[in-house]
């Protein structure tokens, strides 16, 4: 699954987590207390989630979620968007 980025110092950045379902927070642990990226929107092709889509610590998440639209991510990984409760 690829994970994508908004806002902070890794913004439009994307990598690639293993796993079928994304952790809550990127890094998953950090151990510095340091804050992490928070999921805000995950992608389902099925029952497969594609894509995660995890906003910056001081991101609103109203935010998070019209950025990933406006870069289209669903589109891109022929996706259905689905918003992550918190």
């Amino acid at each position: 699954m690829r994970a994508l980025f908004v806002g902070g110092p890794v913004d439009n950045s994307e990598l690639d987590i293993d796993g079928r379902t994304p952790p809550m927070h990127y890094p998953p642990s950090t151990g510095s207390g340091q804050s992490r990226y928070r999921l805000h929107q995950v992608g389902r092709k099925g029952d497969e989630i594609v894509y995660a889509v995890y906003g910056a610590p001081d991101s609103a998440g109203d935010d998070v979620i019209a950025t990933a639209h406006e870069r289209d991510y669903a589109r891109r990984f022929d996706a259905e968007p689905e918003r992550v409760a918190h």
